[in-house]
């Protein structure tokens, strides 16, 4: 019985953390703030994003996704996400558009959300998320989505994914840790309630 009372219990957290987010949409200044974050993370995406070959990206202009999924949560996560790539696609094109990779941002917005959202900020918390998105998004789903798109044998993506994504792991989780240690004293508060 207390199994059942405990699996419920947390069923019920995860849907309030998703009606919790969702209901973040009602709030103007939440619009306006995903709109900037959106701008930021075009730009960070021009000044700030290095090519390595034509399957390697190392940027930072998912950076303003994670501030919108920790201040916003999971269902704005993924909605602004899986938005923002497509703008992104619209406005610089790199080869076809593909909605593996929004499907991808929409799923990197859920999990930061569930990892962040009305939760503290701490080293472990955020090298898990990180470590989840890199894994399980990064390098699985994005290498099977470059597999389908461009035909290409998907062990001979892998490595230089799996490097790319090991060296960035420690990078992005000390960045994000600061940064929305950062937010979390100064655009927070003006977000609650």
């Amino acid at each position: 019985m207390s199994n059942n009372v405990t699996v419920n219990k947390e069923q019920s957290v995860s849907v309030n953390r998703w009606i919790g987010s969702l209901k973040e949409f009602q709030s103007l200044r939440t619009i306006v703030f995903c709109g900037m974050m959106a701008a930021i993370a075009v730009i960070l995406g021009y000044v700030a994003t290095i090519r390595i070959g034509q399957y390697i990206r190392i940027g930072f202009s998912g950076l303003p996704n994670q501030v919108v999924d920790y201040l916003f949560g999971p269902a704005i996560g993924a909605i602004f996400g899986a938005a923002l790539d497509v703008i992104k696609w619209f406005l610089q094109p790199s080869g076809d558009f593909f909605p593996g990779f929004t499907i991808s941002a929409a799923l990197g917005g859920i999990i930061y959300g569930f990892a962040f959202y009305k939760k503290n900020v701490s080293l472990p918390r955020v090298f898990v998320a990180q470590l989840i998105v890199k894994v399980f998004v990064n390098i699985g789903l994005n290498s099977l989505w470059l597999k389908m798109l461009y035909d290409q044998a998907i062990l001979a993506l892998l490595p230089g994914r799996i490097l790319s994504n090991a060296i960035m792991l420690p990078i992005d989780t000390f960045i994000t840790y600061a940064m929305l240690k950062a937010v979390d004293r100064t655009i927070r508060p003006m977000f609650q309630q």
